[in-house]
Parts: structure tokens; C-alpha cells; sequence
């Protein structure tokens, strides 16, 4: 097992050179290399990357079997029924410190989820609602507020219609009236001489 490890990370460093190496120091060659020379090396970092994660996942078996052979072993049933009771009891106390330890974590987790929308609030109100553009719309206003109040009410716009129409009366003056503009003068000047005398 060791040994096994060992050369996995011997492999991993060697790999991990070739990269810096290949992409870091080289980047001309990199551009001048071929496409069957980049397709071999993208093949060759899938099959190690495949490598590793295959024992990661039996290293996280091979951990979860420790841990379970450590914490539970395997209980001794070949004990008379005192010992039996006595081996419920611990496992249920056992029971009761996972569920509180389970109820802890999960109100942490409610506890971090809540902070988290209440951060994302707070973002989103100090970025700001973006107003989206409006459309210009050709509508006359009966359409609008028939639109708006709904299809029951009656309502019109047509200002004009509720104006009082008034007719222009169109002044004829005589021609006897306005007759000499002399003799208005005169009237004009006995009229001052009036307000003179008195």
C-alpha cells in the first residue's frame, strides 16, 4: 500500500513538472506544438487525472471502514442479558451525542443559509434595480385609461367635445355711423370743452 502510494506520488510530481515545464516555460512551444502532439498530452492528463480519482475514492472507502472499525466495533453478543442491557444502553447514549451533534450542525447550516440570502439582499439592493427601457406605445387616451379602468367604465378624453362652442358675431358697422371723421373730431372737442367749463 505504501509502496503503491509512494509511486502515485512520484507520478503526480513528474506529471506536475511536465506541466510547468510544457506550459509555463514554453509557451512559444506550446503554440508551435502539433494537434496530435496536444491531443496525446490531453489523453495522457485524462488517464492520470482518471488514476486519481479512483484512489481518491478507495482511499475514502479504506478511511470510512478505519473509522467505522474504530468508533463501532462489532458488538460481542455471546454475554449473558445484564451485559446485553448494558451494551443498549451506551449504544442508545451513543445515539443521543450523534443526533444532538447532527441537530447542532444542521441549525449552523440554517443558521449560514440565512445569512447567505440576507448577503445576496444586501448585494442585490446595493447594485441597484435596473430599470428596463420603455417602449413607446402609440395609444390615444381613451385607449389608455380604458386600459387602465378596465372595460366597464366609459370614460372619454375628447376635451373638445365638453368645451362650450361660443360663435363669432361678426360686427356690422354702418357706414351712416362711422360717416365723417371730421365731424367725430368735432364731437370730440365740444365733449372736452365741457369738462373744461365745469
Amino acid at each position: 500500500m505504501q509502496l503503491c502510494q509512494r509511486a502515485n506520488k512520484c507520478n503526480a510530481q513528474k506529471f506536475h513538472h511536465f506541466l510547468i515545464v510544457t506550459f509555463l516555460y514554453l509557451p512559444q512551444s506550446v503554440k508551435k506544438m502539433t494537434s496530435s502532439r496536444r491531443h496525446h498530452l490531453k489523453s495522457l492528463m485524462l488517464q492520470i487525472a482518471a488514476t486519481w480519482i479512483e484512489q481518491e475514492k478507495k482511499d475514502a472507502v479504506e478511511t470510512k471502514e478505519a473509522y467505522m472499525a474504530e468508533t463501532c466495533p462489532a458488538p460481542d453478543l455471546n454475554q449473558d442479558q445484564a451485559a446485553l442491557m448494558e451494551l443498549c444502553k451506551k449504544i442508545h447514549q451513543f445515539i443521543d451525542k450523534i443526533d444532538e451533534a447532527r441537530y447542532d450542525a444542521e441549525s449552523k447550516v440554517q443558521k449560514a443559509d440565512k445569512e447567505i440570502e440576507e448577503l445576496k439582499l444586501k448585494v442585490v439592493e446595493l447594485a441597484g434595480v435596473k430599470k428596463p427601457a420603455l417602449k413607446k406605445v402609440r395609444m390615444s387616451a381613451d385607449a389608455m385609461l380604458q386600459a387602465l379602468l378596465g372595460g366597464k367604465h366609459k370614460v372619454t378624453m375628447d376635451l373638445r367635445a365638453n368645451l362650450k362652442q361660443v360663435k363669432k358675431e361678426v360686427k356690422e358697422e354702418s357706414t351712416e355711423a362711422v360717416g365723417d371723421w371730421r365731424k367725430n373730431i368735432e364731437d370730440k372737442a365740444d365733449r372736452k370743452k365741457m369738462f373744461e367749463t365745469s
